[in-house]
């Protein structure tokens, strides 16, 4: 019998009850109600609610304790009473009763508490890192990438994949970062460096001759942190395919990344079967080749309504001449919004680098007619062309943008999310991935005029 626990802290249920019982764990809460006091004791499945009376030699001792002290506890177990019983924990029905306790291990005053999930200053939460991932979401965060790696690994190998792991110390091969370089103990003066990706060896694994790999491999970059990975280091799926075509791979991705969701996720997934848009497409209606789904909005380019006679806005107008092009995104129905709404994001524009944002409300009384700022250069005509080209109603407005195609591209992806956030557009619980197909495989360097992959020729990725 195991000397420290008959049970774990998320195990014992009604059917336990007069049970005599030992649980060992860390003293997460405690709340003192003069004759009686509450422990909740946690260990890494879960929390069982303990509970002492005055008239116990122990509860001196208990009552001193501090906050993620290691106890093991020895007593019976009990039913709670209806008014007491906690749902939003798997032993919530039952609790015990203390007879004798055993510390494991002491502590001092915690620099920062555990079972609140206020966030703290990241220098706090790294220099104590113990016991910032003993709080409940960020252990939860832990627990959640092992079942998944775990998840990921089965899948894998369902589908016909050999896991293999490749070299950590390897000869440079540049993936857009700068290498981390480990010095030669045995070549003084020469230098290994950590692999940004697994891409060379996996491809020898190719040429040998099989047919499917993966790894869940680990890649050293000395770049700046981003959202979605640590700074230096990150783990990604990889993975080849012998004898095959891309519709191959999209299958096996979309599988494994629908599965995955569906099993792990309390965010639904918008499609199953993952749209293809192609790059030119996706800069067009999107300005980016990562685009929010979610978000109905899409840009349309009208740089041949500039053109026109009859309309005289004459900044895009001479624009267009010289060669830049104007795009447009239309909001649905906000005839009604105030015109601050118009004005915050124009002003939002401005500060993202712009020129800002033009736009008019389309509305009709006998004719079609702008209201705004520029709607008096634009003729009936012209309206009526927008609405068309656009598939927008009387009612809805258009925020214009007029430039170069780059910066084009990048203020109205931004304006896109922009507005879609604050006409509150997007359900957050919803994930929308999709894949962008048909990329150009060279783009020429505005810096240097020099020709260059536009991405890495050898991945795809959802987005």
């Amino acid at each position: 019998m195991n000397k420290y626990r008959t049970h774990k802290c998320n195990e014992l249920r009604k059917e336990d009850v007069d049970k005599k019982i030992s649980l060992s764990g860390w003293i997460n809460k405690k709340r003192d109600h003069g004759n009686l006091l509450f422990i909740d004791l946690r260990d890494n499945y879960g929390i069982t609610q303990c509970i002492i009376d005055k008239d116990n030699k122990y509860f001196s001792d208990l009552e001193k304790m501090q906050l993620e002290t290691v106890i093991k506890v020895e007593g019976k177990v009990v039913n709670r009473s209806k008014e007491t019983i906690n749902s939003e924990i798997d032993t919530g029905e039952i609790e015990i009763v203390i007879e004798k306790h055993e510390v494991l291990g002491t502590c001092k005053e915690l620099p920062m508490p555990i079972f609140s999930d206020q966030e703290y200053a990241e220098e706090i939460r790294l220099k104590y890192r113990f016991l910032d991932l003993r709080r409940k979401k960020i252990h939860e965060n832990i627990i959640l990438r092992s079942k998944v790696i775990s998840y990921i690994r089965n899948e894998m190998t369902k589908l016909g994949f050999l896991e293999f792991q490749t070299p950590i110390l390897t000869s440079s091969s540049p993936e857009g970062a700068r290498d981390f370089l480990v010095p030669s103990r045995l070549n003084p003066g020469k230098f290994y460096a950590l692999p940004q990706a697994p891409q060379q060896f996996k491809q020898l694994i190719m040429v040998s001759g099989f047919d499917r790999y993966f790894q869940i491999a680990p890649c050293f970059r000395d770049e700046d942190a981003r959202a979605d990975r640590s700074p230096g280091e990150f783990y990604q799926l990889d993975l080849e395919m012998s004898f095959v075509e891309q519709e191959d791979v999209f299958n096996v991705v979309e599988k494994l990344m629908v599965n995955t969701f569906k099993n792990f996720s309390t965010k639904k997934l918008m499609f199953d079967k993952f749209p293809k848009i192609s790059y030119k497409e996706a800069m067009l209606k999107y300005g980016t080749d990562k685009p929010d789904l979610r978000n109905p909005l899409v840009i349309n380019d009208i740089t041949e309504i500039f053109i026109r006679e009859d309309v005289s806005f004459e900044i895009f107008k001479k624009l267009v001449k010289s060669g830049s092009k104007v795009r447009c995104i239309i909001t649905k129905n906000t005839k009604d919004k105030p015109r601050s709404f118009f004005d915050n994001i124009d002003k939002w524009a401005k500060e993202e680098g712009a020129s800002g944002l033009a736009y008019f409300t389309f509305e009709k009384d006998k004719d079609i007619s702008a209201k705004g700022p520029i709607g008096k250069f634009f003729s009936q005509d012209a309206l009526a062309e927008i609405m068309k080209k656009t598939n927008c109603e009387i009612g809805d407005s258009i925020f214009m943008a007029c430039g170069k195609q780059d910066e084009l591209e990048k203020i109205t992806a931004l304006a896109r999310d922009k507005i879609a956030k604050d006409l509150d557009l997007i359900d957050e619980n919803v994930f929308a991935f999709c894949w962008i197909v048909d990329y150009p495989m060279f783009e020429k360097d505005e810096s240097s005029n020099k020709i260059g992959f536009s991405h890495n020729p050898f991945f795809n990725a959802p987005r």
